[in-house]
């Protein structure tokens, strides 16, 4: 099998074909230019000869006498010599030759067509003549004082040329330059596309095309394999990478190519923007995030590109209540069932002293070990009668009273989302309350709409956070949690996706209240 041929020499010989190509094609260019600018030169050369030549007014005498050679041939020699022509030709009227490089031809007929330039007008061309190809310029002679406008008599020409073959060496003394500079210039090129390629190399950690695309493959897969969200952006705010975790954590089709600001939560682009090395806890909608930032600013104020990730906390989070709960439940069981064991202990005694009317008023005095909240869960709901055993088993363990009143059935579609209110409302009542103090829940439920009031007898909700409480971050607790601050937020976003109402109050019991007013509807996604 041939083995492939190797990034570095790629690189290299495609740039030295195209370097080769390229002052290859200059060269071709700088020739043609420098061709034509001899023959220019030689042109205006010969044009300002011939001109010259036929306003001297010893040719136009010589041309009246019997033997116009005798003063025409010198004359002609010596401005062809001078002016390092190949040939000065002279003509009368009727074409024959008076002037020449070889006297033999003085006295003939030109070979070439002069009806040009006896017609009063000028010619410039490549012809054939006695001499070979050559590129002539051929101007009328005027008898004297006269010309073309005054429609004077033409009586003669002068015919000025020089060889192609001449011009030719002309352009071929200047090619050993234009090569030397055209191979200087290819050298120079192909080190510099090796220098390019060695640059090129070395950026990319001298990985072959394969190996940079298994690298390229394998990030990708990893990428959106990940379970935690990735989101890259670059200094102009941009997002350039976006795992698919990103996008459903964020609840976004794709991210990619969208600004941030546009795109993401105000405490979401907080954490991106300022840097959280350690993580805070969010929300993205309704879900509850850890975010980690990197910060999009560093230490000298210029904008660079950061990092953002997110990790999904909902489902931790619940974890953890349902374990707080379960021990509370666990913990509200026991001590119930060591309560009733002392209970029997006090009635075996009474029985055993044969005391059966005590033991009667005692049984009938104490409170039943039985279900911990006195609703019924077919109507309330079995997860909210749950949630709610699970609250009044913590409450009781602080010492807190919790007394619960329901009306009417609460329809299934809102099962789930008040699970999410109620668990959030009462949690922060029980944490506003203290030993002896007690939380009222109630709920009402009709065909329209269903009610949640939670009423506590704790401090109450402090002015200064009251017109923020619904806001992200806003706690009224003092024991520097970062991750405060999070329930109502959620719970003011599970109301406004139902349309439904939330408000608080100073209670009655001397605490907050919290009023909550969801319409019955089928959810819309």
């Amino acid at each position: 099998m041939v083995q492939a041929m190797s990034l570095r020499l790629q690189l290299l010989l495609l740039q030295a074909v195209i370097v080769c190509l390229v002052t290859a094609a200059t060269g071709m260019v700088a020739v043609n230019i420098q061709e034509r600018v001899i023959r220019d030169q030689t042109g205006d050369r010969m044009r300002g000869v011939a001109l010259s030549m036929s306003r001297q007014p010893a040719i136009l005498e010589a041309l009246e006498t019997r033997n116009p050679a005798a003063r025409i041939q010198p004359i002609a020699e010596f401005i062809r010599k001078s002016s390092n022509l190949t040939y000065v030709v002279v003509t009368d009227s009727d074409g024959i030759r008076h002037s020449h490089p070889n006297p033999e031809r003085i006295g003939e007929r030109v070979s070439t067509d002069p009806s040009v330039p006896l017609s009063g007008r000028i010619y410039e061309g490549r012809q054939t003549g006695t001499l070979g190809e050559s590129w002539r310029v051929k101007v009328p002679i005027w008898a004297e004082g006269a010309s073309d406008a005054q429609g004077g008599e033409v009586i003669g020409s002068v015919s000025v040329g020089v060889l192609e073959s001449e011009l030719a060496a002309d352009v071929r003394s200047w090619l050993p330059w234009v090569i030397a500079a055209v191979a200087g210039s290819a050298l120079i090129g192909v080190f510099g596309a090796a220098w390019v390629t060695a640059i090129v190399r070395r950026r990319i950690f001298q990985l072959e095309p394969g190996e940079i695309a298994e690298l390229v493959k394998e990030h990708e897969t990893m990428l959106h394999r990940l379970s935690e969200g990735v989101v890259t952006v670059d200094a102009l705010g941009v997002i350039t990478v976006a795992n698919d975790a990103a996008c459903r954590l964020l609840d976004r089709d794709d991210l990619v190519g969208l600004s941030a600001q546009e795109v993401l939560d105000a405490p979401v682009l907080a954490v991106l923007e300022e840097g959280e090395p350690d993580g805070r806890i969010v929300l993205a909608g309704e879900r509850a995030i850890i975010a980690r930032g990197t910060g999009v600013v560093d230490d000298h104020g210029t904008p660079v590109s950061g990092t953002l990730l997110l990790r999904d906390h909902t489902e931790l989070h619940q974890a953890l209540r349902e374990m707080d709960g379960a021990n509370s439940l666990t913990d509200g069981l026991r001590a119930q069932a060591h309560e009733f064991a002392n209970s029997m202990h006090v009635v075996s005694g009474l029985l055993e002293l044969e005391l059966i009317e005590d033991a009667r008023d005692y049984i009938a005095r104490i409170r039943p070990g039985g279900a911990l909240v006195d609703a019924d869960a077919a109507l309330v709901g079995g997860g909210i009668s749950a949630l709610l055993s699970v609250k009044t088993a913590q409450a009781h363990e602080r010492g807190i009273a919790v007394a619960l009143t329901s009306h009417g059935e609460i329809p299934a579609v809102l099962h789930d989302d008040l699970v999410t209110i109620l668990g959030n409302l009462v949690d922060n009542a029980l944490e506003a309350c203290a030993v002896g103090d007690r939380v009222e829940i109630t709920l009402a439920a009709d065909a329209a709409e269903v009610a949640v009031v939670i009423d506590d007898s704790g401090p109450g909700i402090p002015a200064e956070v009251s017109e923020r409480i619904f806001e992200e971050g806003v706690s009224t607790r003092s024991d520097g949690a970062h991750h405060r601050g999070i329930g109502l937020a959620l719970v003011a976003r599970v109301v406004r996706r139902r349309d439904g109402q939330i408000r608080f109050d100073r209670s009655e019991l001397g605490g907050a209240r919290f009023e909550v007013r969801l319409p019955v509807k089928v959810r819309v996604p």
